[in-house]
């Protein structure tokens, strides 16, 4: 007699890889450091993706590889500092810290458009020159909103990591007790 596999509607499916995910992001070796760590960086960096154009992307597997951070936890930071929209919120902020830090005058171009054919035609760096001289304040201003940001949420998530653990120790102990008693 063949046994048939359980076969899971497409929501179940989605909430069974993020259920698992959890799971391994929970499990994974260096514990709460590395995926605080990682999350923390993949946060900061995504207050980084509108003031450079996101070209910070080229620089986001080495950041996190070289610094010892969870990958995962770094791309889940990135979503979800996506989801708060917070990188276009503090635009105008970061503009204006920008401006305090360094408040020397940048002598502003008309923004030149490039087109697609042009980043790899050999012109890369003045295209990537037009995109960050344009908007240095920005970038300035982002970069420490990223800092404070990741910051910050490095003790966020380290202090979440660290109670789910030991809630997961709480109950497995329960359970464990449980099982002894009734044998």
């Amino acid at each position: 007699m063949k046994k048939q596999k359980k076969k899971y509607g497409v929501l179940q499916r989605i909430q069974r890889v993020f259920k698992l995910n959890f799971y391994r992001l929970f499990r994974s070796p260096g514990g709460a450091k590395k995926v605080a760590l990682g999350f923390a960086l993949g946060f900061a960096l995504e207050m980084l993706v509108l003031s450079t154009a996101s070209l910070i992307y080229f620089l986001f597997y080495p950041i996190i590889r070289l610094s010892g951070g969870s990958l995962p936890a770094a791309i889940i930071g990135n979503v979800i500092g996506k989801l708060t929209f917070l990188p276009v919120v503090l635009l105008p902020f970061a503009h204006a810290l920008g401006k305090l830090i360094y408040p020397f005058k940048i002598k502003e171009a008309p923004i030149k458009e490039h087109s697609f054919l042009e980043i790899f035609s050999g012109n890369f760096m003045e295209v990537l020159k037009d995109l960050l001289h344009n908007g240095l304040y920005t970038l300035i201003g982002m970069t420490i909103f990223g800092a404070f940001l990741g910051f910050v949420s490095y003790f966020i998530i380290y202090h979440l990591y660290e109670r789910e653990r030991h809630r997961r120790l709480e109950r497995r102990k329960r359970h464990t007790k449980v099982a002894l008693m009734r044998t």
